[in-house]
């Protein structure tokens, strides 16, 4: 009954933290790591935070309108990034996965840092907050090529693994000349919405959830999606991202560590 408690507790507060900055992933996965498989804990994280994106699109939806034509040329290639990302990991298995699981937190902590050094993303006193809105007229056909192969890219690894997905899709936009922020959000979540939904569907078909903690985390999920999206006004979000950097790194560290002390007992 604990576990269950801590796991509904963990999801509720990773989904109000991603509501406010993003990088709730860096919470669910490791914690479900304490009690279940690598790829199993990867899969039931996933479960358990898409109901977050879900809400979070909904509530955007108002905002999505001027960016809408890029969700429906992005679509496609995100959900087949995401559906080889997550048919990798399934291939993987729990023992090529646990060598790569300090790298991907290390990369998921890294993407949640990114917003604090360029203090772009996620901010309403950016310049980003300030541009106009992006137009609805055709983009070029090579910016849709390009914007096409770097979202298919980026989705393979929101696949994969999943932490901090939301901030890598933001800076895949603004490579791509996405800056509003305002729509940038709502276009964010749906796209995560959407891949991850993918990569939701696979763990389910090759049963990888584990629904015993999943089903409690998705409730703590709802509530903390609510949460989250009640309290993002008056919250701090740089002193919630410097937070979870200092905790992902802390628990890359953790992770090196072990991996480093099972190479040394191997030898």
């Amino acid at each position: 009954m604990e576990t269950h408690i801590l796991l509904f507790v963990v999801a509720l507060v990773a989904t109000a933290i991603n509501s406010v900055a993003g990088g709730g992933g860096l919470l669910t996965f490791p914690v479900l790591m304490t009690v279940l498989p690598p790829v199993t804990a990867d899969a039931t994280s996933a479960v358990a935070l898409l109901p977050a994106y879900i809400t979070s699109t909904w509530a955007g939806r108002k905002h999505l309108a001027p960016v809408r034509h890029w969700f429906w040329r992005l679509l496609l290639p995100s959900l087949l990034g995401s559906l080889l990302g997550a048919l990798l990991l399934n291939w993987s298995g729990n023992r090529s996965f646990t060598a790569l699981i300090p790298w991907l937190i290390l990369i998921a902590t890294l993407l949640t840092l990114r917003p604090l050094l360029t203090r772009t993303a996620y901010s309403g006193q950016s310049a980003a907050a300030a541009a106009p809105t992006e137009t609805r007229s055709a983009p070029a056909a090579g910016l849709q090529v390009g914007a096409s192969v770097l979202l298919f890219v980026v989705s393979i690894y929101g696949g994969y693994f999943g932490a901090g997905i939301g901030i890598l899709v933001i800076a895949a936009f603004d490579l791509i000349g996405l800056t509003d922020i305002h729509s940038v959000l709502p276009l964010k979540n749906a796209l995560c919405g959407s891949l991850r939904a993918i990569a939701v569907t696979v763990f389910v078909i090759e049963g990888k959830v584990n629904w015993e903690y999943g089903s409690v985390m998705v409730a703590g999920a709802l509530l903390g999606g609510y949460m989250g999206g009640s309290v993002v006004r008056w919250m701090n979000r740089t002193a919630v991202r410097v937070g979870i950097v200092v905790l992902g790194l802390g628990i890359a560290a953790y992770y090196f560590w072990t991996a480093g002390i099972h190479l040394l007992e191997s030898d």
